[in-house]
């Protein structure tokens, strides 16, 4: 450390310093070189659809798909067939020649083009079921085959099958403000999912011989129209998910009379399915708040999943203003639920799993769900339908309207493990956590992948921390993004890129945004103005289809936080943050007539007056600013501190001045190209401690290094940056002065 001395050299005019400006660097033509420049080059032009402070527009509007479905499962063949009839509602300005109807089982077709564009190898060594799987079995074709597409009076539609996508080819355009009906049948070979791959299929409990089923995608489905992009009518690879229009959903479900079944929406028929002793349970779980009913019992569950029964039964759902549609079904089921009190109404929470879950689930599963939407709807809306339903489906983690898939079970003799344990918690905390987005902040993951599992990834963040027990998030801790964001660059792309083209999937489009909103609401914004913007998006886009643009903006309007720099540089760069400290320099305050101050200059301010205030510049010690201005300076003209306090302070004041004795200047360094703010930790030679946090804007206009002055009446032992790993802060060896060792994973 160097040492300087500080000369108060104080006339009875006032003291100014002027400041000297190094200019950001920029390239010619280059709009976006600083960091801090608005993002008009990367944002979509406002418009009467979607307007600049990231709320619907006055024209905004969104089409409309009704269903009537009826479906039947063969249990024996592992088959399902259904017919359906679709309501067309066209709210946009525009006629329409066609209609695009989503296949998404031709994913798994056998002409299928995804396993195409994937990259293969040969493993040394292979476990047999494997080998087998993967190079002697022919599998079944998965694709949904279809029987026939006619209009309301039974004729038959012209229509053209793309790989996962089928177009309605109209006679005639369809007209704004109109509605169109049309039906289709169709029927597909169910996928082993442990075996075969995907976000649905069935689980296969090879000793007894039954199978438990998670369905979805198990109909053609509507493609979305909207002032965006027209059809969003990209193909389904299998990365990107699913873009879905609103609706509302009638379903008809024929499954084996010994199976349970929860499902999308609320059950129309429960006393012909359930038995009266079992619907008697349902309706005192309706009123029981503090911990879940069991409607059907594990000795149920055991009885039935003996029988195979060869009678039928109809389960019939209705759900309003859903996006999808998912069921769940099997003569394995334990059912329990539980009644949720919200601000404003009270909803389920439920959960059906087999025997093999227990006793976990029993435990810890509508407890979950129950604490679960508690914790979204504070922060967003009062979770708007019936219920929430999660599954026990080994393996799966995927979700859908008011029902989802969850991983995690004991061990052979119920033992369950803390990982596992947490690993189930987590998971049914994220998939109840999509009902909030996507499901109902509607944006279009086949795009963008992070403005669902994200955005959900950040609230299933909150939501664990608010179980208060500690517990370990994977996601949104922003230490716990520094692995990735240190990696080799050529791995890494920035976060506004298309779910097909991620190569990182966890990283990228749920732990990086999940870090990002977490550093926004802890360190940048503060959780008061993060909380109401954030709660502002998502009632706005509430039932609608939300863009990007929608939440950047709409963030900064409601905060009044300017966050272009933010969003330019966390969601469209891989640029990682590195702050350090580069030089600190000690002076000391001297009033003895010292060499340098006899060899001192002074020059006129810089408005050229006669009088103060000037600036006083140590010869050597500054640039030469304007050499013809300056003259020596006679001891005799200085005034020291002690005299002009004696003359201008009045003697009531005199106690409250501060009494600085030791004076450091900190210049920090940004090796890294992500702006943050810079936080900083004093801790004086006595034990005491004082924090300093500097927004972002420091580095606006230079972006390699900052100072800040620490005037003191104690000395410093240490300075350090970021004492609390808050803004994901890649090389913490920078980070201390005096340097302080890290130790390698390897010591």
């Amino acid at each position: 450390m160097r040492k300087f001395s500080l000369l108060f050299i104080l006339p009875t005019i006032l003291l100014a310093q002027e400041k000297v400006v190094t200019p950001t660097v920029k390239q010619p033509g280059k709009y976006d070189t600083n960091k801090f420049s608005q993002m008009y080059d990367l944002l979509a032009t406002p418009n009467m659809f979607r307007t600049a402070s990231g709320a619907p527009g006055p024209a905004y509007y969104q089409q409309q798909a009704d269903y009537k479905i009826d479906i039947e499962l063969d249990d024996k063949n592992a088959k399902l067939s259904g017919s359906e009839t679709i309501t067309y509602h066209n709210n946009s300005p525009d006629s329409l020649e066609y209609l695009w109807i989503q296949l998404d089982q031709n994913q798994a077709a056998k002409n299928s083009q995804s396993p195409l564009v994937e990259n293969e190898k040969i493993e040394a060594v292979l476990p047999v079921a494997k080998f087998a799987n993967e190079y002697l079995k022919q599998g079944l074709d998965r694709g949904f085959n279809i029987e026939y597409v006619k209009d309301a009076k039974g004729s038959p539609m012209s229509y053209t099958v793309n790989q996962t996508m089928m177009r309605i080819n109209l006679a005639t355009p369809m007209k704004p403000g109109t509605s169109l009906s049309f039906s289709i049948k169709w029927w597909y070979n169910i996928n082993n999912y442990q075996q075969d791959g995907g976000r649905s299929g069935y689980e296969l409990f090879e000793k007894e011989g039954n199978r438990l089923y998670v369905i979805a995608q198990f109909y053609p489905r509507m493609a979305v129209y909207n002032d965006v992009e027209g059809w969003q009518n990209m193909q389904f690879w299998g990365g990107g998910e699913f873009a879905l229009p609103f609706g509302n959903f009638d379903v008809n479900i024929t499954v084996p009379a010994d199976h349970i079944m929860d499902a999308t929406g609320e059950l129309m028929n429960r006393s012909e399915v359930f038995t009266a002793e079992q619907v008697k349970r349902y309706e005192l779980a309706q009123k029981s708040f503090d911990k879940p009913v069991v409607i059907v019992t594990q000795a149920e569950a055991e009885a039935a999943e003996k029988g195979f029964s060869d009678k039928k039964k109809t389960w019939k759902f209705s759900a309003k203003n859903v996006r999808d549609f998912g069921i769940a079904t099997s003569r394995k089921f334990i059912y329990d639920a539980m009644a949720v009190q919200l601000s404003s109404k009270v909803v389920m929470a439920e959960s059906v799993y087999p025997k093999e879950a227990n006793p976990l689930w029993g435990e810890t599963s509508t407890m979950t769900v129950a604490h679960t939407l508690k914790s979204y709807s504070s922060h967003t809306f009062d979770y708007p339908y019936p219920k929430a339903v999660s599954v026990s489906a080994e393996d799966q983690g995927m979700e859908y309207p008011m029902i989802c898939w969850n991983y995690g079970r004991p061990d052979a003799n119920g033992v369950t493990s803390e990982q596992i344990k947490n690993g189930m918690i987590g998971v049914v905390v994220h998939e109840v956590g999509h009902n909030f987005f996507p499901m109902i902040v509607n944006s279009d993951e086949r795009q963008w992948t992070w403005m669902d599992e994200g955005l959900n990834s950040f609230m299933e963040y909150m939501a664990e921390q608010e179980l208060g027990t500690n517990y370990p998030s994977r996601r949104g801790p922003a230490k716990n993004i520094v692995p990735y964001m240190s990696g080799d660059q050529k791995f890494l792309e920035p976060i506004m890129s298309n779910s097909e083209n991620i190569i990182q999937f966890g990283n990228n489009a749920y732990g990086k945004p999940a870090t990002g909103l977490n550093i926004l609401r802890e360190t940048i914004m503060g959780r008061e103005l993060f909380d109401y913007a954030f709660k502002v998006y998502a009632n706005r886009w509430k039932f609608k289809h939300p863009t990007p643009e929608d939440f950047f903006r709409t963030m900064e309007d409601a905060s009044a936080v300017d966050l272009d720099w933010f969003f330019r540089g966390w969601f469209y760069s891989t640029d990682f943050v590195d702050i350090g400290i580069n030089e600190v320099k000690q002076y000391y305050v001297t009033e003895t007539p010292t060499l340098a101050l006899k060899e001192a200059k002074v020059r006129k301010g810089r408005f050229g007056q006669e009088k103060g205030p000037f600036v006083y510049l140590i010869a050597g010690d500054n640039p030469e600013l304007d050499p013809s201005s300056k003259k020596s300076l006679k001891i005799e003209e200085v005034a020291l501190l002690s005299d002009y306090v004696d003359k201008n302070i009045a003697p009531a004041e005199k106690g409250n001045l501060k009494n600085p004795k030791y004076f450091y200047e900190v210049e920090f360094n940004k090796p890294g190209g992500m702006p943050m703010p810079i936080i900083v930790q004093i801790t004086y030679e006595d034990g005491t401690v004082d924090n300093y946090k500097y927004p972002a804007q420091i580095w606006r206009q230079n972006n390699e290094t900052a100072k800040k002055v620490y005037a003191t009446t104690k000395a410093i032992k240490q300075i350090q940056i970021d004492p609390k790993l808050e803004t994901a802060d890649i090389d913490v060896t920078n980070n201390s002065w005096p340097k302080v060792e890290v130790k390698s994973k390897f010591d």
